[in-house]
């Protein structure tokens, strides 16, 4: 398995469990992805029925770590110890810090990932966990990023969307433009954003989930090296007219805050300017090493540098800051980051063009094909993707006001991911799956791109990777009935009428 995500553990737990000899390659020095890394309130609202298997088996474990039966919501140090305990016990061999640079392969057969320190992992099936999809595009499988156009599918949701209200959309006015009459950075001209259902390959765009705490032994929220209030224009520009227009400021204007145990809280992104960082997550994919990382401290400047803004500044409202006064970073997690999460939340990334794609009417319509081995239900949640300065007339006058553009969260039926979904074309690699970076349209993509979900759909990956190996074939010709009948057995749910 590449990727220790928390569905490459399930994935490499799976595949142990079903007899497998099993190495998991991580490129950095953590386990569990996102999972213990910061997204501590769990994408779960009316999923809770359609998760089974390893996935509840993960979070009963973590609820017996509080002396509840289940946990959604937890401490990601927790989570953690959770991971590295399944890990453990089901015998999986765990390699840490190194990141992909090259494949080899035999023909159609991905055969070895080689490292840049030169160490060369081998094996008969390879899965690809990791949310970049790095190991499917090395072995030259056929995939794609970003939003497509709605001709390409048929999708209402696909493309440029609409800028309309929505939770996460401005409700004041707020001028786009800098003293010097330019635009301020980041934010798009609206000419330039390309028509309605346009694709244009954007992506979803990226944060941080930090975890705060209000025990006494909490960092303080500190300004970062590279702190620039004036990046901050835009917010206190926000935050000022919604006072000026009487507008009853709420935390959900800026952060999204999930209570934790022990004192702690989630914070995710909501409101127009928060931890997100759009369109700066753009490159991301496509870069080396070293870009990545810049990206990353990007991305964690600006939301450390958002959290002391908050906290500290004068143009804040006291009653935002008067939230935020209990909270610094955690002096129990994050050991190493100085309480800072491990993992940047990559919402979107690459995705696989396989044997087949899941669409937004797949979704909608709740269809469970005959080979479905996971079920999903989480509504198409699509983040934030650009600022825009939108020309809005207010009388006699034209001016140039951000709005944001391209949040959507459409609710879906319950539905079923095809094993086919995970299968590159049958003329290319025949010995991956990809249960991450699956092969979905980015509408449904995401719905498909939750913590409970990647965890079902590695664990299927896994047995199904096992089977392969054990009897010489393709992942493309193994007994879908019995790999079926297998995740059952393992309580997996892959039926509506349970």
């Amino acid at each position: 398995m590449y990727g220790a995500t928390a569905g490459g553990v399930a994935a490499a737990v799976a595949a142990r469990r079903a007899g497998a000899s099993v190495v998991l390659v991580g490129a950095g020095g953590h386990v569990g992805g996102m999972l213990s890394g910061g997204l501590s309130r769990t994408d779960v609202e009316r999923q809770e029925p359609l998760i089974g298997g390893i996935a509840r088996e993960v979070f009963e474990r973590i609820g017996a770590a509080y002396g509840t039966p289940i946990a959604w919501r937890f401490e990601p140090h927790v989570a953690e110890a959770v991971v590295d305990e399944l890990l453990g016990v089901a015998g999986v061999a765990v390699v840490a810090d190194h990141p992909l640079e090259r494949v080899t392969a035999d023909g159609h057969r991905v055969r070895a990932v080689i490292a840049p320190d030169g160490c060369s992992f081998d094996a008969a099936v390879w899965i690809d966990a990791s949310y970049e999809g790095d190991l499917l595009a090395a072995a030259g499988a056929s995939w794609t990023m970003g939003r497509e156009d709605r001709s390409l599918h048929g999708e209402y949701w696909a493309g440029r969307q609409e800028i309309l209200p929505n939770p996460h959309q401005v409700r004041a006015s707020v001028s786009a433009r800098g003293t010097d009459g330019e635009l301020l950075p980041g934010v798009a001209a609206c000419d330039a954003i390309g028509p309605l259902g346009h694709g244009d390959g954007r992506i979803q765009s990226a944060c941080y989930r930090i975890c705060l705490s209000r025990a006494d032994d909490r960092l303080p929220l500190a300004a970062p090296p590279g702190y620039d209030r004036i990046r901050y224009v835009l917010l206190e520009r926000y935050l000022s007219r919604l006072l000026q227009d009487g507008a009853r400021l709420e935390m959900h204007d800026v952060l999204g805050l999930s209570e934790l145990p022990n004192g702690k809280a989630d914070v995710n992104s909501h409101g127009p300017f928060s931890t997100n960082l759009l369109g700066a997550i753009q490159p991301y994919v496509e870069a080396d090493a070293a870009g990545r990382r810049r990206i990353a401290d990007e991305h964690r400047t600006w939301a450390a540098g958002l959290l002391h803004f908050l906290a500290t500044d004068a143009a804040v409202p006291e009653p935002i800051r008067a939230i935020l006064d209990p909270y610094g970073y955690p002096g129990d997690e994050f050991l190493d980051t100085g309480g800072w999460p491990h993992q940047l939340y990559i919402r979107d990334a690459r995705r696989l063009v396989g044997e087949s794609v899941l669409v937004e009417r797949d979704l909608l319509d709740g269809r469970v094909p005959a080979d479905t081995i996971a079920l999903a239900g989480y509504n198409i949640d699509i983040r934030e993707i650009q600022w825009v300065a939108c020309p809005i007339s207010r009388f006699p006058d034209l001016h140039d006001e951000v709005l944001v553009e391209g949040y959507r969260s459409v609710p879906v039926a319950p539905y079923g991911i095809p094993y086919r979904s995970l299968l590159p074309r049958r003329t290319e690699p025949e010995n991956l799956l990809v249960p991450t970076s699956v092969s979905a349209s980015a509408v449904a993509f995401a719905s498909i791109r939750m913590e409970p979900t990647y965890l079902a759909l590695g664990q299927a990956a896994g047995v199904a990777a096992a089977g392969a190996a054990r009897r010489g074939v393709a992942v493309h010709d193994i007994d879908v009935a019995r790999l079926r009948g297998d995740l059952e057995a393992a309580g997996q749910i892959l039926r509506l009428d349970r």
